[in-house]
């Protein structure tokens, strides 16, 4: 159980630096939208198109990153959910028998 709240602590300070780079992108351009849990291709963007590296190449492979870091976001999430289950059934298994 030691080894488990180990685990999901640590976690979740790597979940934490994660929201931390999600809100930094977010900050770079306003047309990336403030929310941290949506892609950005979900926002419908103003002004040029945006579909390759031809129309809006920084704007584009900033959106990209996000796109990443949020991927990995919604990973490491997961992971403890996955976790944090294994170490409830640790816990129940500790005090029921």
């Amino acid at each position: 159980m030691i080894l488990g709240t180990t685990f999901l602590t640590i976690l979740y300070l790597i979940l934490r630096y994660i929201l931390a780079w999600i809100s930094y992108y977010n900050n770079l351009d306003p047309r990336l939208g403030d929310s941290t849990w949506r892609f950005t291709y979900d926002y419908p963007v103003l002004g040029e198109r945006d579909i390759s590296d031809l129309d809006d190449k920084d704007f584009v492979r900033l959106r990209r990153k996000k796109n990443k870091i949020i991927l990995l976001m919604y990973s490491i999430v997961l992971i403890m959910f996955i976790a944090s289950m294994s170490l409830l059934s640790q816990f129940l298994l500790f005090f029921f028998s």
